[in-house]
């Protein structure tokens, strides 16, 4: 089928212009996903939401050449994709946990007053730490390690890591409360 039918069909809601991107520029754009991504299942996933994202900006936009705006879609998709995989690889994923951990303490949404008090509070807390439970807290929950990073840095096992984290977390807990910093 020829761009300008593509195009249209996209122009008049009609979901049939999804099949025919995929018939004509499937392999392109999978190639370009593929190039970067070197994983089948992200690859197809970067594919089907070109089609989506096609999907949803066609109309207004009215591109000139379908291969070459089809091809920025999926590449756009594919390097984010790429950075996200990335940045799960070497965070671990981290950032959802420590964040998950942390809001038994200090909560989740406060106004911008609290947060100045909270971020008092927690810096006045931090200090009254041993040197060690200090840069274990601050390794978990500023610089998002793993327990398995921190207990090779200090030579402990993750266990000690855990317990740690737990004891210091209830410390926090309690001294914000007794602050009036509470949850």
């Amino acid at each position: 089928m020829e761009d300008i039918r593509i195009i249209e069909l996209y122009w008049q809601r009609d979901e049939t212009a999804i099949e025919e991107s995929e018939t004509k520029y499937g392999s392109y754009c999978g190639t370009i996903a593929g190039n970067i991504l070197h994983s089948k299942e992200d690859t197809m996933e970067c594919v089907n939401d070109t089609w989506f994202r096609a999907w949803n900006s066609m109309p207004p936009e009215k591109p000139g050449r379908l291969a070459v705006f089809f091809g920025r879609i999926t590449r756009n998709l594919a390097i984010d994709r790429y950075r996200k995989n990335k940045a799960q690889k070497y965070g671990g994923g981290q950032t959802a946990i420590c964040l998950d951990e942390l809001s038994e303490c200090i909560g989740e949404e406060r106004p911008v007053e609290d947060k100045i008090v909270l971020r008092d509070s927690l810096n006045t807390f931090l200090s009254s730490l041993s040197e060690k439970n200090r840069n274990i807290f601050l390794l978990r929950y500023w610089y998002m390690f793993s327990v398995n990073k921190i207990s090779e840095q200090y030579s402990i096992s993750e266990g000690a890591v855990k317990m740690t984290l737990q004891r210091i977390r209830k410390k926090l807990r309690e001294y914000l409360e007794r602050e009036g910093v509470g949850i």
